[in-house]
């Protein structure tokens, strides 16, 4: 059989703003780890400022792999994503080095997680008749169809999420299975396979008198859990990331967009999803003031982190912790 290029990588994962862009660089050198994005925008060339990317005195710190790696109209699946993680996994671990991924995309931590769920092919015929009806009836009235068929699904995705409100009804359609119940059955029997990431994935040892199940660690128990995610208060988070989109327009982020709608081709269907942009696309094209879309692209943003903290809080093995009990949970102490 061959070897899983994921079992030996540690993960570090958590909402945007959450702080784990500063983290890892401390981790990485601490655990002598080369860091692999986790994260769907980043991929792609000259999306800098609204992806809070890391910078050049960032990756001179730490080597950094899947950021810049595809122009802003070319496209990325998961399963794209998932192939190339794993060439740099074992590229990585062939120089010696330990992998640390690092992100917030909870569909790419999920493949990372459990592997892909094998559905049906996608009927491109299908999938214009949906949107073609969420174009005609709405984005509410699409979503409420899915709520019939298969609430659990619908009350994971977001109405405006046309992409995969399209995806589940199409599953649903093909198969008379709701994607819920398939995704089920994947992240089980994934986890029966993998065994060190399926039964909760916990670190061993006395829960803690916060509940965190990360005291009583050893460096062996460590090993055998890999996934951590920042978990903030959601005042100290939401407050985060408030600050965070206005550093970002104070640091060109309106100029950053301007350049994109100059590149020869239109941002993919993907590109485009990136937070920010599409406000200030409408900056761009006179519908919004900057200071309405700055307030719209804060919302969207803190929406997003709590979707976020849904799909971690419900990802067997992702456990909760703070910046100190990262520390722990991978056998090192903090400096200072």
């Amino acid at each position: 059989m061959t070897p899983d290029p994921f079992r030996k990588a540690l993960i570090l994962t958590g909402p945007t703003a959450s702080g784990k862009t500063e983290l890892a660089l401390e981790l990485a050198e601490r655990l002598n780890a080369e860091i692999v994005a986790l994260d769907s925008m980043t991929l792609y060339r000259g999306l800098d400022v609204g992806t809070a990317k890391p910078d050049a005195d960032e990756r001179r710190r730490v080597t950094h792999h899947l950021l810049d790696v595809l122009d802003p109209w070319e496209s990325a699946s998961v399963a794209w994503w998932l192939e190339r993680a794993a060439a740099s996994c074992r590229d990585v671990e062939a120089r010696g080095k330990r992998v640390l991924f690092v992100g917030g995309t909870p569909l790419y931590l999920k493949a990372l997680l459990f592997g892909l769920f094998d559905g049906p092919p996608a009927d491109a015929a299908l999938r214009r008749r949906l949107s073609a009806e969420a174009e005609r009836d709405g984005r509410a009235a699409l979503h409420a169809r899915l709520a019939r068929v298969d609430p659990a699904a619908a009350a994971r995705l977001h109405p405006n999420d046309v992409r995969r409100v399209v995806r589940a009804l199409e599953v649903f359609e093909l198969t008379g299975r709701p994607i819920s119940d398939w995704q089920t059955q994947w992240s089980g029997d994934r986890g029966q396979e993998s065994g060190v990431r399926s039964q909760g994935s916990g670190i061993r040892g006395q829960e803690s008198a916060d509940g965190s199940g990360l005291s009583s660690l050893t460096p062996d128990s460590c090993l055998l859990t890999p996934v951590l995610w920042l978990d903030l208060p959601r005042d100290e988070l939401y407050a985060r990331i408030n600050a965070r989109v206005e550093r970002m327009v104070a640091a060109g982020l309106f100029e950053e967009v301007r350049a994109l709608r100059g590149l020869p081709q239109p941002l993919s269907r993907e590109a485009r999803q990136a937070l920010g942009y599409k406000e200030m696309f409408d900056v761009l094209d006179g519908k919004v003031s900057l200071a309405a879309a700055v307030a719209r692209i804060q919302t969207r943003s803190r929406n997003f982190a709590k979707r976020q903290v849904t799909w971690f809080r419900h990802l067997p093995g992702c456990r909760p912790a703070t910046r100190q009990l990262t520390f722990a949970a991978w056998g090192l102490t903090m400096n200072g």
